[in-house]
C-alpha cells in the first residue's frame, strides 16, 4: 500500500553506503555567494545541503536532467538526450559549487550545470512537502461564510482578470458560478468554451435534457439522486461538470453539493487504516445502456480515493454507488474491511453539515470539479430542463497555470 511505499522511499533516501577503496566517501564543500552548500558523494547519488535543505540526487537523474544545449531543447522544453544511452553506473569525475550552481563534469567530459534553486524546486524532498494544488476544504458553513463571488458573463467573456478570479475560486473550492447567462444552450456553450474545451462523450458534446427517460440513466428522471461523481465508469472520469437550468417550472429539484475531499480528510484523520483501504483497493464501475439507438457498455476501475504517492495529497474521488459494479477485484479477506471503510466514508458524506443545497435557476451556470465535488438533487414535480456538458480537465488547469495560479 502507499504507506509502505513511502517508508521504502524514505529509507532509500536516508541510506548511505560508505565503502573503502574506489567507493570511499568523498566530501567536497564550496561556498556560495548567498549561502553555503555542502556536497557529499555517495555510491549512486550525491547529497547536497543547500542552506540547511538536504537533497539526495541520483547520478543518472543528474545526467538525464541536464539542461545543456546538447541535452535539452530550451525552445520546445523537450529532452534531446536519449536516456537509454546513459551508463547506469555513471558517476561524475568532478563536482563543485560555483556562484549558486552545482557543476558536474562527467567521464566523457560533458559538463552539467544546475542552479541550486532549480534543484531545490525539483528535488523529491521539495516535492513531497508541497501541495500540487492548494484547496480550501469546506462544509456548508465554511463555504457560506466565505461569500465566494460569482463571475459575471459580460466580464468573463472579455476580461482575463474575471476569468482568473473564476478559476481561482474553482480551484480552491471545487466549483464556481457564472451569472447573467441567457437561458439557452448556445449561450451556455459560449461561456463553457471560454473556460475550457468541451469533452465529447457518449452523451454528446452539449446536451439538454429533462425528465423523459430518454437515456438509460436515472439523471433523466424526476427522482432524487444521492451524492455522486459522474462517469466513474470511465478510465479517466470527466474532469468538469457544467449545469445550467434553462427552464424551471417545478417544485423541488434543488442541487446538492458535497466536498468529497473534506469528507475523505475527516476519514483519514479519524480512521487512517480505512482511508488507506479506500485509496489502494481498485473497485469497478460499469455503465450499460440499451435504449433506442444508444448501446453502451463502459467499465472503469480504480480506488474510490486517489492520492499522489509522494505526498498523499488527494486528487480524485470516484464515488457513485449506483454505478458501482460487482466487486471482484479484491481478495475475499479484504471485502468486509472495504465495506466497513466505505460505510464510514458514506456516513461522513451524508452528514447534514456537509451538504450544501443550491437552487439552480435560469441565468446561473455552475462548473463543478467532478474529481472532487459530488453533486445530487432532490426529487421534483413539474418541468425542469437542464443543459450542460463535460469539459476537459487538463485544459482548465493549463489555462489556470497561464495566469500564474498553482494547479
Amino acid at each position: 500500500m502507499f504507506g509502505t511505499v513511502h517508508q521504502r522511499l524514505r529509507a532509500a533516501l536516508k541510506q548511505t553506503q560508505v565503502l573503502s577503496g574506489s567507493w570511499r566517501q568523498i566530501t567536497q564543500t564550496r561556498a556560495c555567494a548567498a549561502r553555503s552548500a555542502t556536497v557529499q558523494l555517495r555510491e549512486d547519488h550525491l547529497e547536497l545541503n543547500n542552506g540547511g535543505t538536504w537533497m539526495h540526487l541520483n547520478y543518472v537523474w543528474l545526467r538525464d536532467h541536464c539542461r545543456s544545449e546538447t541535452s535539452y531543447n530550451s525552445k520546445t522544453n523537450q529532452r534531446n538526450l536519449d536516456t537509454a544511452n546513459i551508463d547506469l553506473n555513471i558517476r561524475p569525475d568532478k563536482t563543485s559549487v560555483e556562484d549558486g550552481h552545482l557543476v558536474l563534469t562527467w567521464p566523457d567530459g560533458h559538463v552539467t550545470k544546475y542552479s541550486l534553486s532549480w534543484l531545490a524546486e525539483n528535488s523529491y524532498e521539495a516535492k513531497k512537502k508541497k501541495s500540487v494544488q492548494p484547496r480550501i476544504l469546506w462544509n456548508a458553513d465554511i463555504y457560506n461564510k466565505a461569500n465566494v463571488p460569482a463571475a459575471k458573463l459580460d466580464k468573463i467573456m472579455s476580461c482575463d482578470d474575471e476569468l482568473k478570479m473564476f478559476l481561482q475560486n474553482y480551484l480552491l473550492y471545487g466549483f464556481a458560478f457564472v451569472e447573467g447567462v441567457p437561458p439557452t444552450v448556445e449561450a451556455t456553450e459560449a461561456v463553457t468554451k471560454r473556460v475550457s474545451i468541451i469533452r465529447e462523450t457518449t452523451y454528446g458534446g452539449m446536451w439538454s435534457f429533462t425528465a423523459d427517460f430518454s437515456r438509460g440513466d436515472t439523471a433523466y428522471s424526476n427522482l432524487a439522486l444521492d451524492r455522486h461523481t459522474d462517469t466513474s465508469y470511465f478510465h479517466e472520469p470527466c474532469g468538469i461538470q457544467v449545469f445550467h437550468c434553462i427552464k424551471h417550472a417545478a417544485t423541488g429539484g434543488r442541487t446538492l453539493l458535497v466536498d468529497g475531499f473534506y469528507a475523505a480528510e475527516r476519514l483519514r484523520q479519524r480512521s487512517p487504516e480505512n482511508f488507506e483501504l479506500l485509496s489502494s483497493l481498485p473497485i469497478p464501475h460499469e455503465y450499460m445502456e440499451q435504449t433506442g439507438s444508444h448501446k453502451n457498455h463502459m467499465i472503469g476501475i480504480g480506488p474510490l480515493l486517489n492520492v499522489y504517492p509522494w505526498n498523499n495529497e488527494m486528487y480524485l474521488v470516484r464515488y457513485n454507488n449506483s454505478d458501482r459494479s460487482a466487486i471482484n477485484t479484491i481478495p475475499h479477506d479484504l471485502v468486509q474491511k472495504w465495506y466497513v471503510a466505505h460505510r464510514e466514508l458514506t456516513t461522513e458524506l451524508r452528514q447534514p453539515e456537509n451538504e450544501l443545497w443550491v437552487k439552480l435557476t435560469p441565468g446561473k451556470v455552475i462548473f463543478i470539479d467532478n474529481w472532487r465535488v459530488m453533486h445530487g438533487r432532490e426529487s421534483f414535480t413539474g418541468v425542469r430542463q437542464l443543459c450542460g456538458c463535460y469539459l476537459t480537465r487538463d485544459d482548465v488547469l493549463s489555462t489556470a497555470r497561464g495566469f500564474g495560479l498553482q494547479a
